[in-house]
């Protein structure tokens, strides 16, 4: 009859108990499927485990290779620094090497200014020596007015004599006539030895011909005689 509830028949009584069951069977079977299986969990570890061993690696070898690199490092900054130390060494040698070669060339032209005419004057010494022996063997009693030739002669000789020595001097030639000093092997040249009363050994007694001497460099020693003991 329309509009009246249905009663359930055993049939329909049935039906409804079964799918109970099965319902209250099935949500326990559905959270079985659903768990997760040991092998896939074994899996998903084990590829967890080996990231994680992968970074610990990584950073283990990072960490390894930062020391090395710094004493790499540190190696090469003392070699550079040892070779930087040896390059100025070097340079330091070079530079006095060069300034004693300046000193060294600089003396030799200054030795060769001063000493370039010692030559020169040694072949002069003996135009010097011979005027000397000019005037000397002029008697002096015979210089007289009354001999004006010889007199204007020997005046001419003194005034040559003084002139050639002021050019000399000019030129650091000075003349050294060590009568009454002390014998100096590097001044004199001894040509006999012998007793003279009233005069020290080891002096110069007697001057046979003078010395020179060019800018405190003996040019020509004096040949002298020297007075030894009794």
């Amino acid at each position: 009859m329309p509009g009246a509830c249905a009663v359930p028949t055993a049939a329909t009584t049935v039906m409804a108990a079964r799918c109970v069951r099965l319902a209250r069977h099935g949500v326990p079977a559905l959270a079985l499927c659903l768990r997760p299986s040991p092998r896939l969990l074994c899996t998903a570890t084990k590829q967890k485990n080996g990231r994680n061993l992968e970074e610990d690696v990584g950073q283990n070898e990072q960490k390894t290779d930062t020391p090395s690199t710094e004493k790499t490092l540190m190696d090469e900054k003392v070699k550079l620094e040892e070779q930087l130390k040896e390059t100025m060494e070097k340079y330091k040698r070079a530079l006095a090497d060069t300034e004693n070669l300046r000193q060294r060339s600089q003396k030799l032209v200054e030795e060769a200014k001063l000493y370039g005419i010692q030559g020169f004057c040694k072949d002069l010494l003996e135009v010097a020596d011979i005027l000397e022996k000019a005037t000397q063997s002029v008697p002096k009693e015979e210089v007289k007015d009354d001999n004006p030739h010889l007199k204007n002669l020997y005046e001419g000789l003194v005034m040559t004599e003084v002139q050639i020595q002021k050019v000399f001097t000019k030129h650091g030639l000075l003349r050294l006539n060590p009568v009454g000093a002390r014998f100096d092997p590097y001044e004199h040249e001894a040509l006999f030895h012998t007793p003279v009363e009233g005069k020290e050994p080891g002096t110069v007694a007697l001057v046979s011909k003078v010395g020179y001497k060019l800018h405190g460099r003996t040019l020509r020693p004096a040949l002298v005689g020297v007075v030894k003991e009794a």
